[in-house]
């Protein structure tokens, strides 16, 4: 006996981030079970359900969600997200989640426009909590922050305590932090403690030649078959020296791995030959 051909039905707003598709009903065992028109879209959208259904969902129906910033790891914001907050962030790729006071989706940046655009998202090994992988339009938090996690426990413990507010920084990320501040008290004329930072910061000859210098010894441990513990070391100079530079030329670390990260899908040899020639006088 041949099987019936499923009869398309009319444009439905569907079920997973509420655009209009033509569907076609059929029914499977005892589930009238509905499927895209498009072969294509009917294979993305049974796999995003088949993921929904694998998230361990509480009580509620609710996951935690964590935004997280593609370039420097930095924690941008925590919140809620149920299946349809989920699902609406896989295919709108903005960062979305669920209002436990409104019982309502919202996106971030809606309001502000200082939207996270989720590159990629990642579920534990409980499958119980989730990163948004992404790239914020700009501050996250509300206060204006860079991010939401700004004040240092350990510090409030100290005594006296430091009130100071303080991103959560890695170790890069806070070598970035403090030679900036040391720019910042020269440019000020306070703290006039010397340093070899404020050095290098008023002597670019200087700095030059001392980048020169940690990038030849950092080749050597390769040429001389130094141990790895030398290599690190010399890599951790060449890295200060060259943060240096990038302080004084106001380019943020967060724009270095940026460039990065576009050339992941590029091979060298492509990148390279792309780069536009230097002018010459």
């Amino acid at each position: 006996m041949a099987t019936a051909i499923p009869h398309r039905i009319a444009c439905i707003r569907h079920p997973v981030g509420g655009r209009q598709v033509s569907l076609v009903q059929n029914k499977i065992g005892s589930r009238n079970v509905c499927f895209a028109k498009a072969s294509s879209e009917l294979h993305l959208d049974l796999k995003v359900e088949t993921l929904l259904d694998s998230v361990k969902w509480d009580d509620k129906g609710l996951a935690v969600a964590i935004a997280q910033n593609v370039d420097t790891g930095a924690i941008l914001m925590q919140g809620f997200v149920n299946r349809d907050a989920l699902a609406k962030t896989i295919l709108s790729r903005k960062a979305t989640f669920f209002s436990r006071s409104r019982s309502s989706l919202w996106t971030k940046g809606e309001t502000s426009m200082n939207f996270i655009n989720v590159h990629d998202i990642f579920l534990d090994c409980d499958r119980d909590s989730i990163i948004y992988l992404g790239k914020p339009d700009g501050p996250t938090c509300h206060t204006g922050s860079e991010t939401c996690y700004y004040t240092s426990v350990f510090d409030h413990l100290r005594d006296p305590p430091i009130r100071e507010q303080q991103q959560a920084l890695t170790s890069l990320y806070s070598l970035e932090s403090t030679i900036s501040e040391r720019k910042a008290e020269m440019e000020a004329a306070q703290n006039q403690k010397p340093s070899w930072t404020k050095k290098l910061l008023a002597d670019p000859v200087l700095l030059c030649s001392k980048i020169r210098e940690e990038a030849n010894e950092l080749a050597q441990t390769l040429l001389e078959h130094e141990d790895k513990s030398r290599t690190a070391s010399e890599m951790a100079d060449l890295l200060y020296h060259a943060m240096v530079l990038l302080i004084i030329k106001a380019v943020k670390l967060e724009e270095v791995f940026e460039v990065l990260r576009k050339r992941f899908s590029q091979s060298g040899i492509e990148e390279k030959n792309s780069r536009r020639p230097s002018s010459q006088s």
